[in-house]
């Protein structure tokens, strides 16, 4: 059952990872890129689950799975929601860190030192890295990038709530609902372990809330933003735009 539910997220996170790629390329705005990246990441946990579950866990596989899907996803989730919500300046210099902080983080796991693994069993951090450091980037990572996107939901929702709802302001809140519900889910596979299992349970909850945030995703893609004030003098840009099959230009 592991492998299976991880083969399916794998998939999801590969065609969800393709879809916000192409919107990216196409101009759709630089959460789009932040998106991408997450998706990869979490496409590369998943991957690194279904090779643990069916043929074993090993060093290598188990650091792809935690740098990927313990520390890396959420926080460039978070990312795509500064985006959103503060605009191209902060997003850009939020970027700036958190790649500096992902290299770091990546050559922290890589050399980080293992107890020996072996069996099918998804291995427990605390169980494996000799050193604390791994695990504390991963809490920081994943519960900074959270709080990041929980805040930015609720925001959304306040600033909904307070204004006469402008262009693309409902279906913004809604985004970032969602994204913030997907996010919630990824992290709650203890909630059910009880039920199901460990590595059922981190599967399943993959698998949904994987689903959740690209749902977030579609959602914001509708979000159009007005276009810039043209410059005094310059030539029309609607005629241009309906040959085009664009619709109205985006900002």
């Amino acid at each position: 059952m592991v492998f299976a539910l991880a083969a399916v997220a794998t998939f999801l996170a590969c065609s969800f990872a393709l879809a916000t790629f192409q919107r990216a390329a196409a101009g759709r705005g630089p959460h789009q890129w932040a998106w991408t990246v997450a998706l990869v990441c979490f496409a590369a946990a998943s991957a690194a689950l279904a090779l643990g579950a069916s043929t074993g866990w090993d060093a290598g596989t188990y650091k792809v799975f935690y740098l990927g899907g313990a520390i890396l996803s959420v926080p460039w989730l978070a990312l795509g929601t500064v985006f959103l919500l503060l605009g191209g300046p902060a997003g850009r210099r939020v970027r700036g860190g958190l790649v500096f902080a992902s290299g770091l983080a990546t050559g922290v796991i890589l050399m980080a030192a293992l107890e020996p693994i072996s069996g099918r069993t998804v291995p427990v951090g605390r169980e494996v890295f000799v050193a604390a450091l791994p695990r504390v980037l991963a809490a920081v990572a994943s519960s900074g990038g959270a709080i990041v996107i929980v805040a930015g939901a609720g925001w959304s929702a306040v600033r909904l709530l307070r204004s006469a709802g402008g262009p693309g302001r409902g279906r913004l809140a809604a985004a970032n609902a969602l994204v913030a519900v997907g996010t919630l889910v990824l992290s709650s596979g203890g909630l059910i372990q009880g039920r199901v299992g460990h590595d059922e349970a981190f599967a399943i909850t993959l698998t949904v809330g994987l689903a959740v945030v690209y749902a977030g995703f579609l959602v914001a893609d509708g979000v159009r933003r007005p276009a810039p004030a043209p410059a005094p003098g310059a030539p029309p840009v609607v005629a241009a735009s309906a040959r085009c099959g664009d619709g109205p230009q985006r900002g």
